[in-house]
């Protein structure tokens, strides 16, 4: 009868043991002959089999390491102690040991009398938080879930930081950005209007702007935003990015996609995005317009003038129209031609 070889002869002997040595080699086997002299001549050299996963020993260490978040989760530092501890003795290599150690002692600390801290302390207790305990929350717990169990620690730290005067050297311990941190927008604001010439210091303007969009939305922090911008661009792009915002973070892109300020060498680029943004986004005046006088700067100057004429557009005042459209292309070439192209 016909073979699966396509012949109708089975395949002499020397070709089966062609097909074997070849099928061994395709599926990692040990080469027939080879397989054959351990199997009769020296059972002990056959290859060991693999590990088999102990299921009941896996199953206990995972129920386990369960019992632990679940009670990092309800912030019960006595139960999640105790599953540890649980954990430990069944598993004392398990690998999220020394990540659940770290997050459950920082409940126990949590819950210790919460007395004021001077500014090494507190610059310690905030290293804690930011370079092990919170790694470590984000690892066990997940990005929400961790953001929301850090919570309730950067609040405690924040009001045994209220105290503390705003220094630049170490801005991260004053309360307001302690706060933010938190998610408590309200005591955020309240902490920052503590800070003598708060709106004068780039470091507190940015968390005043966070604070104001976080809580009413971005309408009321255009004009902080403009005002940051102009006191120190490269804190914009900070704020912008911890708040997500898609529409500041795509009108942010835009401007660095389409304009180019000319050369401007000690003038950083963003300084001009509250300018330009009045041409790419002419409705948004009513709350730009509102940032209150900085430095008179060259980039603050030609956002002033191009409120005034877009006031000018809508009065119909054609002579003082084109008189403002001469100084505005005299004092920044770019925005004047950027101004031309949306007409």
């Amino acid at each position: 009868m016909p073979s699966l070889f396509g012949g109708s002869d089975r395949p002499a002997p020397a070709t089966r043991a062609s097909i074997a040595a070849l099928l061994a080699r395709k599926l990692s086997l040990p080469h027939p002959r080879t397989r054959r002299a351990w199997h009769c001549h020296n059972p002990r050299m056959l290859p060991p089999l693999p590990p088999q996963l102990d299921l009941f020993a896996h199953s206990a260490d995972t129920m386990l390491r369960n019992d632990v978040l679940g009670a990092l989760l309800r912030h019960d530092a006595a139960a999640a102690g105790a599953a540890l501890q649980a954990l430990r003795g069944l598993a004392p290599d398990h690998p999220a040991l020394a990540a659940l150690d770290t997050l459950t002692e920082a409940l126990r600390r949590d819950g210790a009398p919460a007395l004021p801290l001077p500014p090494a302390p507190a610059l310690l207790a905030w290293q804690q938080l930011e370079q092990r305990v919170g790694p470590a929350a984000l690892a066990q717990l997940g990005a929400a879930d961790a953001s929301a169990w850090m919570a309730p620690l950067w609040r405690a730290l924040a009001l045994r930081a209220a105290a503390l005067p705003f220094r630049p050297e170490h801005a991260e311990v004053h309360a307001a950005p302690l706060c933010l941190r938190a998610a408590d927008w309200q005591a955020a604001e309240a902490a920052v209007l503590g800070i003598a010439s708060w709106r004068r210091i780039p470091a507190p303007l940015g968390w005043m702007a966070e604070a104001r969009s976080r809580r009413l939305g971005l309408d009321a922090a255009w004009p902080l935003l403009v005002e940051l911008a102009w006191l120190a661009g490269p804190r914009l792009g900070a704020v912008a990015k911890a708040l997500g915002d898609p529409l500041l973070t795509r009108l942010l892109r835009r401007f660095d996609d389409q304009f180019d300020p000319g050369a401007h060498p000690n003038i950083p680029a963003l300084a001009w995005w509250p300018a330009w943004l009045l041409v790419d986004q002419a409705a948004l005046l009513p709350h730009l317009r509102q940032a209150e006088a900085g430095q008179d700067s060259l980039p603050e100057r030609s956002f002033r003038l191009l409120a005034e004429l877009l006031g000018l557009e809508r009065q119909g005042r054609h002579a003082e129209l084109m008189a403002a459209r001469k100084r505005l292309r005299d004092l920044q070439p770019a925005l004047f031609e950027a101004y031309m192209r949306s007409r």
